[in-house]
């Protein structure tokens, strides 16, 4: 990893909106899909997995659900059960219950709330399979009421129809009602527009790769998204009350996602950070997917030493990571100067993976400093809410003339005339100037 100061840090990275070329391919897909429904489905499947199937095939059945059962071990299913529990209790507290004003006046005012009809769940396949993911997409659309979940995911490449069986098992036990082998940019558009086989969704959620996330961008508005994810990341602001060997373990815990994830140490002490730099270099070399994790580390790792906590904390916020970690004396103190990360995770032994898998906070988290403004998945992602106004006979005569003031300095006549009317039925119209009589 390069030891760097803050001043010679580069804190944004470049947000991946594709090639040219892969923006166009994404749009004859969606568009094709749209147009054709199964058959581009299925074509496609075939071309990009190397899967030839019927129409009839697409859908998961309950037999392979069982087979994936069977396949995977018992201490999965207890594992994934126990996530799912402290997730969906997690979430439960988020839940939102619509509400109502009665006013002095007979007015009613209020905020109804209600679950998103159908929900569509992108799960990747590629460099490795992550049933967490589903339990996170997928339980808070539960929480939040949501009647209908929909999974995609594709089927294994080289002439395989199976999934990912521990994906199955996840999918099951979240409580998903219809799955789908079918991935990619084409998937995307079938949940956007439906297909003969698949209806359409009220939104989309769940990570993938460069195409799925530009297909995304490309179907919003005709269905709501979650985010368009960019490459996980981490940062740690640690000092020498920290175990090198914590911390060098936590990077790697990232750095292992894939060749485009950021991992970022930052440190008031540099004999702390020659630790860690060394404890990555020895670590790495052991870890199964050092390949993956050494790309990343040597394009997107850095230690960048800092003056004091204080003004690491600075830099944190200007990063604005997914995932950030206060790896120092007293850790609870600094928390309030924290104001832009996705998840926060204090002290030794709250380590990244504790978030990511069993906690029960959810670990779809804005990347690639959206930290600023956004936040992770949660109930509200799954929920849309109607404003309810009832207003009273009194309330009009009293208020009606000062609506009619408004519309009138907009140049909207019709506005003003509209309460207008109602004025006049009533016996209290009001004068060209919109001032009662």
């Amino acid at each position: 990893m390069k030891l760097i100061s803050a001043q010679d840090f580069d804190l944004r990275r470049e947000a991946e909106y594709g090639s040219p070329e892969q923006n166009e391919a994404v749009k004859a897909i969606v568009q094709a899909v749209k147009a054709e429904g199964d058959a581009a489905l299925l074509r496609y499947t075939e071309q990009f997995d190397g899967m030839k199937l019927e129409a009839s095939g697409l859908r998961v059945t309950k037999e392979e659900l069982e087979a994936a059962y069977a396949a995977v071990e018992p201490t999965f299913v207890t594992a994934i059960r126990g996530a799912a529990e402290n997730i969906r209790a997690f979430h439960a507290r988020q839940k939102r219950n619509s509400w109502m004003d009665l006013q002095p006046d007979g007015s009613l005012l209020g905020q109804i709330i209600r679950p998103l009809k159908r929900v569509g769940v992108y799960v990747p396949g590629g460099k490795a399979a992550y049933p967490s993911s589903v339990l996170m997409n997928v339980i808070p659309a539960q929480v939040a009421g949501v009647p209908e979940i929909v999974m995609v995911t594709p089927p294994a490449t080289g002439g395989k129809a199976g999934i990912d069986p521990y994906i199955l098992v996840a999918a099951a036990e979240a409580g998903v009602h219809e799955i789908y082998r079918v991935g990619g940019a084409q998937a995307i558009a079938a949940l956007a527009y439906g297909t003969d086989t698949i209806r359409p969704v009220d939104k989309i959620c769940g990570p993938g790769n460069i195409y799925v996330a530009l297909a995304k961008r490309e179907v919003y508005g005709v269905v709501d998204i979650d985010s368009i994810a960019g490459p996980s990341e981490i940062a740690v602001l640690a000092d020498d009350s920290a175990d090198p060997a914590y911390v060098a373990a936590d990077l790697l815990s990232q750095a292992e996602h894939d060749e485009m994830a950021s991992a970022i140490l930052v440190t008031p002490s540099e004999a702390f950070a020659k630790a860690c730099q060394a404890e990555v270099a020895r670590q790495l070399a052991a870890l199964p997917r050092k390949a993956i994790a050494g790309a990343s580390i040597e394009r997107y790792g850095a230690i960048i030493l800092v003056d004091t906590v204080e003004a690491g904390i600075d830099v944190i916020n200007q990063l604005a990571p997914e995932h950030f970690e206060l790896i120092v004396d007293n850790p609870m103190s600094y928390l309030g100067q924290v104001e832009n990360a996705g998840a926060i995770f204090l002290g030794p032994y709250s380590s990244e993976p504790v978030g990511d898998y069993f906690a029960g906070p959810n670990h779809i988290i804005p990347t690639n400093g959206t930290a600023r403004f956004s936040s992770p998945v949660d109930v509200d992602d799954f929920i849309k809410k109607s404003s309810l106004i009832y207003y009273s006979k009194e309330a009009l005569l009293e208020n009606g003339a000062t609506i009619m003031e408004l519309a009138r300095r907009e140049g909207l006549e019709g506005h003003a005339r509209a309460i207008e009317i109602r004025l006049q039925q009533e016996g209290k119209a009001g004068n060209e100037d919109g001032r009662q009589q």
